[in-house]
């Protein structure tokens, strides 16, 4: 098994000879007379370990540990405090910031060797815990991410439309939202949001018209009063379903998502829409987002009922919906990167 590296920081350069002597038979010790040093060794070599002198001239132990933590290559070292204080508020202030231990000076052999070897195990278990985890948690996201395929697929091939209409509406909608993000349209919501996330909840939208009848569903003409109003309850049997895994689940985030996309890209800014007739923000922003992108798409497509239309009349109808179908500051931003929606429709 290749020796763990150890950082051994300290002015002195006693502390550095016997923390070396005491240390060296168990593990690959280098030494710096300076936390300068250390940050310039730190840039070819990352130790398993760093033991840390607090009182030193030019930088001081806890100003290097905080650069230390700031540095995302840095920032999981264990670092171990070497001091001759015993202040208990020196200690508060070390544990607030992400010291692993303190060691007195001076230190015995023994005692120095424990100590490392007892948070350099903790610091492996902690490790490959955590590598555990992050294959456990790609697993649940390949099985997610799958169970929504399937889903959106049985939508989708019920639903007679052209093309591969769930890949293009999380097309557009990493564009709108990257747009918006760039422009600072509601930055203030959107970077409380994951992207990734968000998109793939969004292949959910019409989930609900798996309860809708093929009849209805694929009609060749327009549908009656009647009729539209049963299409209408989707939205309600979207939520529902959601509702129904979301009982099954612990991924709250991922289905909060779903079920609002679900439940509000039907409404319309004039509160004219449906299934609750919500006016302006009102509307969740993932619904006002969605209802672009899903009138965009449906105008773009083939349907039993009509023939696709060009990408240019399509952008126009939706900028003339600006205002009262659609809410204003996203439309313009759909406007400005219409040419990228293009894009995805010629190659989907």
């Amino acid at each position: 098994m290749m020796q763990k590296t150890i950082f051994v920081v300290d002015d002195s350069e006693i502390n550095l000879s016997m923390a070396k002597d005491a240390l060296k038979e168990h593990y690959r010790v280098m030494t710096m007379p300076s936390a300068a040093k250390m940050f310039t060794i730190l840039e070819k070599r990352v130790p398993d370990l760093i033991l840390l002198d607090i009182e030193m001239p030019d930088m001081d132990g806890f100003e290097a540990l905080r650069q230390l933590k700031a540095t995302s290559t840095q920032a999981d070292i264990p670092v171990i405090f070497l001091t001759s204080m015993t202040d208990a508020e020196v200690e508060v202030r070390g544990f607030q910031m992400g010291v692993v231990d303190f060691i007195s000076k001076p230190f015995s052999a023994p005692a120095l060797i424990n100590r490392l070897k007892t948070h350099l195990d903790i610091d492996g278990l902690i490790r490959e815990r955590t590598l555990q985890l992050q294959h456990k948690t790609t697993q649940l996201q390949t099985l997610q991410n799958g169970i929504v395929s399937v889903l959106a697929g049985m939508v989708e091939s019920r639903d007679k439309v052209t093309g591969d209409h769930i890949g293009r509406i999380s097309a557009y909608i990493r564009i709108l939202i990257t747009g918006m993000i760039n422009k600072g349209v509601y930055a203030d919501e959107l970077k409380e949001l994951d992207l990734d996330m968000i998109i793939s909840s969004a292949r959910l939208h019409d989930v609900g018209k798996i309860a809708i009848s093929d009849v209805i569903l694929n009609k060749p003409g327009k549908l009656t009063y009647e009729e539209f109003e049963i299409m209408k309850t989707h939205c309600a049997a979207g939520e529902y379903v959601i509702d129904q895994i979301s009982a099954l689940t612990d991924d709250v985030e991922f289905l909060r998502y779903a079920k609002i996309f679900v439940g509000s890209h039907h409404e319309r800014w004039d509160g004219l829409g449906y299934p609750r007739g919500l006016l302006e923000t009102d509307i969740p922003l993932l619904g006002r987002i969605m209802s672009i992108v899903d009138v965009y798409d449906a105008l773009t497509s083939e349907r039993p009922y009509k023939k696709a239309f060009e990408a240019d009349k399509a952008i126009r109808i939706v900028m003339e919906g600006s205002g009262t179908q659609f809410d204003p500051r996203i439309a313009d931003i759909f406007f400005e990167v219409n040419e990228q929606f293009k894009d995805i429709n010629v190659n989907l």
